[in-house]
């Protein structure tokens, strides 16, 4: 049986000791007949607060964070005229107050006994949340048993990131009101926290004792200024002339590192994120708040150890990099690409489930966004896959790192209908690094020595240096200029006189 956790207790578990301050005042009189006014009053005697949300701001290891709490034992939680200006108010000066802001919603939804007035309210509260998001100001969800209806639907669900308690029940419409509607028990194993997480509604499952550590992480990366880590620099080392089939090989090799090397031996700080928080998941991408040497960014990018032959990105893995994208634009987050990619999916369900169209928004997002952008060509780069994930500011490649239209044999295929030409048009196409930082799709070459695969963690540090050194120098460029310098890159690609 899932533990319901009392306003209170959330809070202690979550602030520093005796850093709470309460903003609440006296509830809205809402003038209540005789019924509904003892229920009150049975219910504050019951819960030992005045409405069914309490909110607030505390210290989170010094850090000062708006709070907003649901109280279950207040009448289920349930949200009316009153607990729905307690709550925008507390949103409202959160905003007012550039504090980042922790809700932590526990309720049946909208409280019956005042009806439609009280579950309009739920608009009033969702246009608070999306005021203070439009300000780049961090909103978190805490998803405590149990939460259902117009609260899950509305303030509930928009989260830049939102974590359940384990054993949750999280659902749209109650059990008990559908078995009364419908004549039969809800599905077992739908309306469960774990259940969402793995079907990419929410991002995690988090026990209350763990919340804290992980809050005191995601704050860090999204609004602290960058640390002065120093960034030794790296040798100038000269990039070798190899074949280009040389390079698709070696990307090819089970062992090479991916992002997941480059997130474990690299990064300072992570906060993993999952799904598109609209029903789908992929594991062909990994989605993750990070700080690379003391520089915070969001990290995309395609996850090699979730791909095969059978399994590649698919429409899914798209719409979870565009909310990537998003996060990056709402919070004024660098944007880091991970590109390592053997194609996109080739399927019916990708075909109707809108796979180009998913391509084709990525890179028109990427190259309109106004945040700093740093792409890295880690590993394969092959179709519209590698594309979607390409336009940036700045364009990082590993040396044996290698884009394509197709993979080379079926480049070879469409040309020569065989794939035994496949190194040859490896080699006409300009695929490898220095093709690539030589036609100006590159900026950088990072360095294998020889190959990543034998220094996977040598090579993943030097990566994250890599990234760390274009972010702390994009930092400095001002958005216009930086923005017009993007676009101008993509709109002289190719032409003689820029190559």
């Amino acid at each position: 049986m899932t533990e319901k956790i009392a306003a209170k207790d959330i809070l202690d578990l979550l602030l520093d000791a005796e850093s709470y301050q309460s903003w609440d005042t006296a509830p809205v009189d809402t003038r209540p007949d005789a019924a509904y006014r003892a229920d009150l009053e049975k219910a504050a005697a019951k819960s030992g607060v005045d409405e069914s949300v309490i909110t607030g701001c505390g210290t989170i290891r010094g850090r000062r964070v708006a709070v907003i709490a649901c109280e279950f034992s207040f009448l289920a939680g349930s949200i009316g005229v009153a607990a729905a200006q307690r709550i925008t108010s507390a949103i409202e000066r959160a905003t007012a107050e550039g504090l980042p802001l922790l809700a932590s919603p526990t309720s049946g939804g909208t409280r019956m006994q005042e009806g439609t007035v009280a579950f309009v309210q739920m608009v009033k509260i969702a246009a608070a949340v999306a005021a203070h998001k439009a300000a780049h100001l961090p909103y978190l969800v805490y998803l405590r048993h149990p939460t259902t209806g117009g609260v899950f639907a509305s303030w509930g669900s928009l989260g830049h990131i939102t974590l359940a308690q384990p054993g949750a029940l999280v659902g749209f419409l109650g059990p008990r009101v559908y078995e009364a509607l419908y004549g039969e028990k809800f599905p077992d194993g739908v309306q469960v926290a774990e259940n969402l997480y793995r079907n990419g509604v929410i991002d995690g499952v988090v026990e209350p004792h763990r919340l804290r550590t992980l809050v005191h992480r995601a704050f860090r990366v999204l609004m602290d200024s960058p640390d002065e880590l120093p960034i030794a620099p790296d040798p100038d080392d000269s990039i070798p002339e190899a074949p280009a089939w040389q390079s698709v090989l070696l990307t090819r090799r089970q062992d090479r590192p991916g992002i997941r090397q480059l997130l474990r031996h690299a990064a300072t700080e992570q906060v993993p994120l999952s799904g598109t928080g609209q029903g789908e998941t992929d594991k062909t991408i990994l989605l993750s708040l990070a700080r690379f040497r003391g520089s915070p960014c969001i990290l995309l990018g395609q996850d090699r150890s979730g791909q095969s032959a059978l399994v590649t990105m698919g429409p899914a893995a798209l719409r979870e990099a565009r909310r990537g994208m998003r996060l990056a634009e709402e919070l004024q987050v660098p944007l880091v690409l991970v590109i390592d990619t053997l194609g996109a999916s080739l399927s019916q369900e990708a075909e109707e489930r809108g796979l180009a169209p998913e391509i084709a928004r990525c890179i028109a997002d990427l190259v309109m966004l106004r945040t700093t952008t740093v792409s890295v060509l880690l590993g394969q780069g092959s179709g519209g896959g590698a594309l979607a994930l390409l336009p940036a500011d700045r364009v990082l490649v590993a040396q044996h790192g290698w884009l394509a239209p197709l993979p080379p044999e079926g480049a070879s295929a469409i040309v020569h209908r065989d794939t035994a030409h496949a190194p040859e048009m490896a080699a006409a196409q300009g695929v490898r690094s220095l093709d690539l930082l030589r036609d100006g799709v590159a900026d950088v070459v990072i360095p294998e020595r020889p190959d990543a695969a034998e220094e996977p963690i040598e090579f993943s540090k030097r990566v994250g240096r890599a990234i760390a050194r274009e972010l702390r120098t994009l930092t400095d460029v001002p958005t216009n200029d930086r923005f017009a310098a993007r676009t101008a890159r993509y709109r002289s690609l190719g032409l003689p006189d820029t190559i």
